[in-house]
């Protein structure tokens, strides 16, 4: 993404802010997805969170879980959010695309519908420095919408974004090359302007574990 891009993108969700929450209230996937991830890791374990949003549900409950959470999101408002929802986490104003962590500075990582933002040509680069960013060993839970499709601009919430999307099997595909072992994964079937949206939520573990 360019820096106009995600410049665009910050601008959206800055718009949006609390508006999110109100419209996406029934969170109950990427509830029981972040108790997964909170159950296999030890407290005080650092946990990556990616597109972090407002917070909620998912560095709230990590911090409610003991462990150390970082969250990073383009969007200031969001981070103003999330600052207030989870003041046990520290959070960065930062893009996936130029974050660099430290490898194997994290035990775990959630990316809930962020990496759909970026276009498919830097979402395998996303995922190999999440990788990375693993200990051996380590758990990512990620969703995506699934499509077909490839940095698309549509509506949502009364701004224009891009998304990108994946048919299921190519997503898996995806996430294999990427170094990640699928251990589980849900389908949800969410009503979202005038038609169902299917959401795909991983429960995935990286190579080197036991």
């Amino acid at each position: 993404m360019s820096k106009d891009e995600i410049t665009e993108q910050a601008a959206a969700f800055d718009a949006i802010g609390e508006k999110y929450d109100e419209v996406f209230a029934d969170k109950r996937a990427q509830v029981e997805a972040t108790r997964w991830l909170a159950e296999r890791l030890a407290p005080g374990d650092r946990v990556l969170d990616v597109g972090c949003g407002s917070g909620i549900p998912t560095a709230k409950l990590l911090v409610e879980a003991g462990l150390s959470v970082h969250g990073i999101d383009v969007s200031k408002e969001m981070l103003r959010l999330a600052r207030r929802n989870a003041p046990g986490a520290t959070f960065e104003q930062v893009d996936m695309v130029t974050f660099s962590p430290e490898p194997g500075s994290f035990g775990g990582v959630a990316a809930f519908f962020s990496l759909l933002m970026l276009r498919k040509s830097e979402i395998p680069a996303a995922l190999g420095k999440i990788t990375r960013a693993l200990r051996p060993g380590g758990y990512l839970v990620v969703s995506m919408v699934e499509g077909d499709f490839d940095f698309f601009e549509l509506p949502f919430l009364g701004h224009a974004i891009h998304v990108s999307a994946y048919p299921q099997e190519e997503l898996e595909g995806v996430l294999r090359e990427a170094g990640f072992e699928i251990l589980d994964m849900e389908v949800v079937n969410f009503p979202a302007e005038e038609q169902v949206e299917r959401q795909l939520y991983y429960r995935c573990r990286v190579g080197g574990g036991a």
